[in-house]
């Protein structure tokens, strides 16, 4: 059936509107970004900011940019379906191989040569990256990822186990004021981080885990809050606001053998890798297992989990201790290795940080965890040393930011989503339940 003959016109002024609009909308998006790497105002002239990057010849490479980025969507958005089919004849072969269990070892154990062979081809300083701005903060992703993308619960003080973690391993050796019963090797101290960063998840669950959504969420942030405010105030038990220094390195002394982790930073990485490789191999089985059900389900729906028999408050205490396990060993290594802990730096941006990780990489997602954790952490260090676009390290949260809002429109779903998640969000975006409570059942938990 042909359109009335006013209707064709019509509708084409509209597309043409918002066509324009979003045009619009992409250049002016490009101004903004124009101004953020732009030169800084001053207290004599807080305008200087604002006119030496809009009234410059720089502003036309924005510009550009803004109309390539219109031209995009316009292309994505007409050619939706040539794309889709496109990139599913070139994704048919990897889909294809994945399921077999024999494909998927061998591209693990690719990835985990690689891990191993890489950083040896890297120089020192990239190397420190590697384990102070990657590693702990992969090791701290895929922690959180437990809480929020597999339970559902949104923790913005996670940074606090962090803390409790170091903190341990500064009481353990000896380095706090007040002093262990026996001085213990870091190696040995490890178990009793991990176990005390547990606790402190059990304790702060247990009372506040019948709380729901944002009342949670500003719970955990108060929780957060008191361990830095503790931390600095709490002078003759945790050295107040200076930190604490003296926390020895990771050392061995075993029949004979000696080595000490000294401040060369590849002995933390592979240290690091060892229990990277080990909590994802335990995430993943517990994923799948009887527990990882029960934290869907109470993601989906809490009520209807309740009402099918599930303890909710148990399962939700649990998400909580075991994402607080690795982010206390997490803070183990890195006090061992730089020596020494400060309040200062125990702040809520980075739980924040985090939680941003989480929600690039695809929440629900062990991948997308430690993917997003790296690009994300890789991603500002390269523009630190090869700046780009007048990148300034003090407007990197603004950044992340902006970043966040655009993956929000485009990918909600994350850059590796896992498939329950990348479905729920797909039928939400098709009006059947919402993303973070299906309306259909995803299955019994048993």
């Amino acid at each position: 059936m042909s359109a009335a003959p006013g209707t064709r016109p019509r509708m084409r002024r509209i597309w043409a509107s918002s066509e324009a609009r979003r045009g619009v909308a992409c250049v002016a998006g490009g101004l903004v970004l124009a101004v953020m790497t732009g030169p800084e105002g001053s207290a004599t002239a807080p305008l200087s900011g604002f006119t030496g990057s809009l009234f410059h010849p720089r502003v036309v490479g924005f510009v550009v940019f803004g109309v390539v980025l219109w031209g995009a969507i316009t292309a994505r958005r007409r050619y939706a379906t040539v794309v889709r089919t496109f990139s599913d004849k070139v994704t048919a072969t990897p889909r294809r191989l994945l399921p077999d269990r024999r494909v998927r070892a061998a591209a693990y154990l690719a990835v985990l040569a690689f891990a191993i062979a890489y950083p040896t081809t890297l120089d020192s300083f990239w190397q420190e990256v590697l384990v102070d701005q990657i590693g702990v903060y992969v090791l701290l992703a895929i922690g959180l990822n437990v809480v929020v993308g597999y339970a559902g619960l949104l923790d913005l003080g996670y940074i606090a186990f962090f803390a409790i973690g170091a903190y341990s391993a500064a009481y353990w050796t000896g380095a706090l004021p007040v002093h262990p019963p026996l001085h213990l090797n870091p190696f040995y101290a490890i178990p009793l981080a991990i176990i005390a960063a547990m606790l402190a998840g059990v304790v702060l669950g247990a009372p506040t885990l019948r709380l729901r959504g944002d009342y949670l969420a500003i719970v955990t942030l108060g929780f957060g809050e008191i361990i830095q405010i503790v931390a600095t105030n709490l002078q003759g038990v945790t050295g107040g606001a200076q930190g604490v220094i003296g926390i020895p390195h990771f050392s061995i002394h075993l029949l004979g053998i000696t080595y000490v982790w000294g401040l060369d930073s590849l002995p933390y990485y592979y240290l690091l890798l060892g229990f990277v490789v080990v909590v994802l191999v335990a995430f993943r089985f517990l994923e799948n297992s009887r527990v990882g059900r029960a934290w869907v389900a109470i993601r989906e729906d809490e009520v209807a989990a309740e009402s099918s028999g599930i303890n909710v408050l148990k399962y939700k205490v649990m998400a909580f201790a075991i994402g607080a396990s690795t982010s206390g060993f997490a803070g183990m290594l890195e006090a061992s290795k730089i020596g020494f802990v400060e309040p200062a730096d125990l702040t809520v941006q980075l739980s924040i940080l985090i939680l941003v990780l989480v929600i690039f990489g695809g929440m629900g997602s062990l991948p997308g965890a430690v993917v997003g954790a790296a690009v994300l952490q890789w991603l500002p260090e390269y523009l630190r040393v090869h700046p780009l676009l007048g990148f300034q390290q003090q407007d990197l949260y603004l950044y992340l930011g902006a970043l966040l809002v655009v993956m929000m429109i485009f990918r909600p779903e994350g850059i590796i989503p896992s498939r329950r998640r990348k479905r729920e969000i797909g039928l939400a975006e098709h009006g059947v339940g919402t993303a973070d409570a299906m309306s259909e059942s995803s299955g019994p938990i048993s």
